[in-house]
This record gives structure tokens, sequence and C-alpha cells, in this order.
């Protein structure tokens, strides 16, 4: 049967992503941000999963403000670089996995979650640019993606519980698929920003590393964080941070924090990145190494 094996999140602050496209990657600047994924870079070559099911928002490149859809998935067999203004990023073409994805929306809408079936969508920054600080910049991403769009640019958005519950479903969801895959799950966004208005510029690093220290620790605490609150804490774009929640709750309990990363600024943003492996990808590895 599928497995989900390990969690990622990670910031998608878009001048990343042009700083990647641009050959920026090591000025004064941004050097240190990507510093913070080069561990995750060398980690994956030896845990590349098979799918990848990947929290985003879409930041009205596909999903214009006249359809909002609170919780979309992608089902078609490839998905394009969307052009966000100025032109598709430089990027592979993302390609789904149509089967797992059709399993997980029905699994999904029989838990009681309404999903919107999307079978066709091009993907912008908030999908492409996670899959590029950890992948790096191949001819092909080196795994199927199933794009899991958010609404966190229009309200009502959805309560960070109910993210959390979507994650737990979704892990149910997978486990009853048939095939045997090595599946990871992404939470991505955040992590404090305000980019409008009078407060635009606002980063509070309590506000996020308390954040980090319970994702992993203290998860169910975060899941009574309101929408107002996010606001006020972390910037009207902080709100992002329920989908970090998503990928945490298809994890489970007892997880395994591998890698932490935080930086202020990346472009008027505070830059965030765990990687997480499950109790039963642990225990997997460590019974494989006390063989070898």
């Amino acid at each position: 049967m599928a497995r989900i094996t390990a969690g990622i999140a990670t910031s998608h602050v878009p001048a990343i992503g042009a700083a990647i496209d641009l050959g920026k990657t090591e000025e004064d600047y941004w050097k240190p941000v990507f510093a913070g994924y080069e561990w995750v870079k060398e980690w994956v070559k030896d845990n590349t999963p098979d799918v990848v099911i990947l929290a985003y928002n879409d930041h009205a490149s596909s999903l214009m403000l006249d359809i909002v859809p609170t919780f979309a998935i992608g089902c078609a067999e490839e998905f394009r670089p969307a052009d966000e203004g100025w032109g598709p990023r430089p990027v592979p073409t993302v390609i789904g996995h149509p089967e797992l994805a059709a399993h997980l929306a029905e699994q999904l809408v029989i838990d009681e979650f309404d999903m919107t079936i999307l079978n066709e969508m091009d993907v912008d920054h908030g999908l492409t640019v996670p899959l590029s600080l950890v992948f790096g910049q191949p001819e092909e991403w080196p795994c199927k993606v199933i794009p899991l769009a958010v609404n966190v640019t229009q309200f009502p958005t959805p309560s960070g519980n109910r993210c959390f519950q979507l994650g737990e479903a979704i892990r149910d969801a997978v486990k009853s698929f048939p095939q045997d895959l090595n599946v990871q799950v992404w939470g991505t966004g955040g992590m404090s920003h305000q980019l409008q208005g009078p407060r635009a510029g606002l980063i509070n690093p309590e506000f996020d590393n308390n954040f980090l220290d319970k994702l992993i620790n203290d998860p169910d605490d975060l899941r009574t964080i309101t929408r107002l609150e996010y606001l006020r804490e972390s910037g009207s774009e902080g709100i992002e941070l329920i989908m970090w929640l998503l990928m945490r709750g298809a994890l489970g309990y007892g997880v395994e924090e591998l890698h932490r990363f935080y930086h202020v600024p990346a472009s008027n943003t505070a830059v965030g990145h765990v990687v997480y492996e499950t109790k039963e990808a642990a225990s997997a590895r460590a019974k494989a190494a006390a063989k070898a």
C-alpha cells in the first residue's frame, strides 16, 4: 500500500524563484537563504518520493478571485508553470499522478471534505519555488506532484484546525491506496510577512520560532490559532502557515524533526523550513541500519 514517509515545509517567496532563475543564489543577500536548503537537497537524493502532495496557495494565477475554492486538488496528468505577469518560470512541467489524486478526491469527499476537482491548471511560484528549493534545477522533476490548493487569499479562509483535519484525512486516504508508493506531504507559504498597508514589511521572529517549536512538539496548540491572531501576529500573509498544519496533520504524532532553518529576511519575508520523518519511516530506517 502507499505510505507517507516524510513531510517538508518551506516558504515560497517569489523572489527566491527569481534569484534561482537569474543565477543570483551566491550573491551576499541571497547566499544565507539558500545555505539553509543545502541539507534537504542532499537528504532528498536518498529519500526521493514517488509522489509529493503539495499544499500551496494560488496567487490569482489560475484560480482567479471570481472563483475561490476553499480546497482544490489537481487531478490532471501535468501542470504547466504559470505566467504571473513576467512569463512562466523556466522550470520543468509538473507531472501529476491522476490515479492517486482521484483516489484522494474520492476518499476526502467521503470523509466530508468538499474538494474542488481541477482537471486543468497552471501552477505558480507557490508550488514551483518549493520544488526548486528542494530539487534544484533538474531537466525534469524527479517525482510526481499532486497540487493541493488552499484558499488563503480571500476571506473566508479555512481554519488551521480544518487544515490539520484535512491532513489527517489525507493520511488515511493514502494508506488505503493499493499501489506501493512512497509519498511525502509538503506544506508551503509563510512565515510572518505583510506585503501591503501601514504594516507592510512586518516580520515577527518570536511568533515564527514559537510556531516552529510547537509544530513538532505541540501541534494541537497551533490548531487553535484564529484567523485574527494570524493577521495580528504574523501579518496579512502569515495565514499561509495553515498549510504547514495540513502537512503536520498528515504525518500523525510522534514525528522526528530532521532539519530546521529560519532566516530573516528574504524580500520582506521571514523564511522558514523544516523536514520531518514519520515514526513508521524512522523505525524502518533504524531496522535497515541494524541489519546493515
